[in-house]
């Protein structure tokens, strides 16, 4: 089965928990939530230049 990192950001930014996910979920583990979050911090991680 696969979930996009997405739908893993969302329940996270819905205030469920990790464990909450992963009961909802049993196909995942704790270090999928984590690549998933590693993920968008690398994604935002990036510098703004203004002009």
């Amino acid at each position: 089965m696969r979930i996009r990192v997405k739908d893993v950001l969302d329940l996270f930014a819905a205030g469920l928990s990790s464990n909450q996910i992963l009961d909802d979920f049993p196909d995942l583990e704790q270090e999928d939530l984590n690549a998933a979050l590693q993920y968008a911090a690398n994604e935002i991680d990036h510098p703004v230049l203004l002009g």
